[in-house]
């Protein structure tokens, strides 16, 4: 008999013990008082085999198979424990007692983050008319309170490549996202292909740490002011939702810049972004949630090796009427239990 999974439960309020083997499923019923726990032991012993600790035993379940050599991984669910699929394993662990001080530290300035959504809520003063041709600016760059809202990543930060970025303020005063693209692979065994940096919005949050989304429903076009070097540079709206299967959503669009010395408007509709998941392009697609962005990134992996670097005046939003596009591309309709349905 082959044993693949063996789990040893000890709770003493239990009254029983269940045994599975090669499919079948045993149930032991038992008294602790009672004088046949000890041969009610020695026939559990006999057929699975392992020790018993004796009184703490009561409940053992084994899952058996005539299979004791397995060729590929096996995923059960689509349950995933972490957002960021693994990459945060190797941040140091903090102790609940420095949690405790941190938070500590920062109740006053989640107090008065608190204090400002109320006044906020009670003015109760929201944008009634959109003007068309007129860019509400969510992004202003080229000071450190916006600079802060943003984060840089690159393969080399995870020991996946050598790519290497950052995001600095420009001699114009702008926000200037600069680096060395390295298509170089790491020779470990595990790694296919490398060469990518990215910067990306911190995400919005509420006082005392909850999660807020951007709410763009009313706007058609995202708006960018920008100086570049000629590359193309891939436009990244993240739509993470609640369940851990939405948690990658991500819709993009290719910003193609022009070098030289003169700066650049793109005007990019949202029905014109795409949807994919953990960098896979889905079949099924479907028009952006504008009421749900968790975060938007700039990314580079041309596969070009070089330096890099991308000026950035401004990101906004824009609202025009004369653009009537729900979504730029066909949604298929699908037989059941093929694709996402």
């Amino acid at each position: 008999m082959f044993y693949e999974h063996l789990n040893i439960i000890f709770r003493n309020s239990k009254k029983f013990l269940n045994i599975r083997t090669r499919g079948e499923k045993r149930v032991y019923f038992y008294n602790q008082s009672s004088r046949d726990k000890v041969a009610l032991q020695k026939k559990v012993l006999n057929e699975i085999n392992i020790p018993l600790p004796g009184e703490t035993l009561i409940c053992i379940s084994v899952y058996c198979h005539r299979r004791s050599l397995r060729t590929s991984a096996i995923d059960l669910t689509f349950w995933e424990k972490d957002r960021k699929g693994g990459y945060n394993q190797e941040k140091p662990k903090i102790s609940r007692k420095q949690l405790i001080q941190i938070g500590l530290k920062e109740l006053k300035q989640e107090i008065k983050l608190w204090k400002d959504e109320v006044t906020e809520k009670l003015i109760s003063d929201p944008i009634l008319v959109y003007r068309p041709g007129e860019v509400d600016i969510v992004w202003q760059f080229g000071s450190d309170e916006c600079h802060k809202q943003w984060v840089t990543t690159s393969d080399k930060d995870h020991r996946e490549g050598f790519s290497t970025c950052q995001l600095s303020i420009s001699p114009m005063g702008k926000a200037l996202f600069s680096g060395t693209l390295d298509t170089r692979v790491p020779h470990d065994g595990h790694i296919k292909k490398a060469g990518y940096c990215n910067m990306k919005s911190i995400r919005a949050r509420k006082s005392f740490k909850r999660e807020a989304v951007l709410d763009w429903t009313v706007y058609t076009h995202l708006v960018l002011r920008v100086r570049g070097d000629g590359r193309s540079y891939m436009l990244n709206i993240s739509t993470e939702g609640y369940f851990d299967l939405l948690w990658n959503d991500i819709y993009h669009y290719v910003l193609f810049t022009r070098g030289g010395p003169y700066w650049q408007v793109a005007k990019i509709p949202f029905s014109k972004f795409f949807l994919s998941s953990k960098g896979r392009v889905q079949d099924k697609q479907c028009p952006i949630p504008l009421n749900y962005i968790s975060s938007l990134g700039i990314s580079v992996g041309d596969k070009i090796n070089g330096q890099f670097h991308l000026e950035i005046d401004y990101i906004g939003l824009e609202f025009d009427p004369s653009h009537t596009e729900i979504f730029a591309y066909e949604m298929y309709k699908m037989p059941k239990y093929i694709v996402a349905t």
